[in-house]
């Protein structure tokens, strides 16, 4: 019996990919979950064999899920089914250590393929995906701005991204608001910005958010 932990914001498609996984014997869903930090600790706590992930999730985006589970001793395989399929965030899903990725305007035949070649132990990426690793493949080094912030940076630049304010990024993080404005500081000064406008498009840009809130 394969064990599956679905990780989707959407509930409408949270729901969906649950009762599709449902549906073959041999699966049992575990775990439902819309947020990143819930998906880490259900994950350690439950210790599935496959995890279907998205990128743009609150609070913890998928990628740095990835990041922490790297290391895990017993990593699931990971499908990713998300909107957002930049070259950066391929990239980092790739050395992280994925089995699959599929966009979310695959057609349903796509996805149950992708799951059936997961759950068979074998690794599937969408046509669209298969080109941007080519694109990586032949200019590996485009891209790796992110890299140069540390995880707490990365954790603050989302928050910021989604409209967190300092006292807010604070509560959240466990934090000083005045951490959390000298990271906002550093944040500017790595990626060569000066609003938060500014920090938001390059958080859109590393695909740490999806669509961004209009900033008041």
């Amino acid at each position: 019996m394969k064990r599956v932990v679905v990780v989707e914001d959407q509930t409408i498609l949270r729901d969906l990919i649950c009762r599709l996984l449902e549906s073959y014997p041999g699966i049992e869903v575990v775990g439902a979950l819309a947020d990143g930090h819930e998906a880490l600790r259900e994950i350690n706590e439950k210790k599935p064999d496959i995890v279907v992930l998205d990128i743009m999730l609150p609070q913890l985006n998928g990628v740095e899920v990835l990041r922490q589970l790297k290391n895990n001793d017993r990593k699931p395989d990971i499908l990713i089914f998300s909107a957002f399929p930049s070259k950066n965030v391929v990239k980092k899903v790739l050395e992280a250590g994925i089995e699959g990725f599929i966009e979310k305007d695959a057609n349903l035949n796509e996805l149950e393929v992708a799951i059936e070649k997961i759950v068979a132990g074998q690794s599937y990426f969408g046509p669209r995906i298969v080109d941007i690793m080519r694109e990586i493949m032949i200019n590996p080094t485009q891209g790796d701005s992110l890299e140069e912030l540390t995880p707490r940076e990365r954790q603050v630049l989302q928050l910021i991204a989604e409209s967190c304010t300092s006292k807010e990024i604070a509560s959240k993080l466990d934090i000083s608001v005045k951490t959390a404005d000298t990271h906002r500081a550093n944040l500017m000064k790595k990626l060569g910005v000066h609003d938060v406008a500014g920090l938001t498009r390059q958080a859109l840009a590393f695909g740490l958010i999806d669509n961004p809130r209009p900033l008041s």
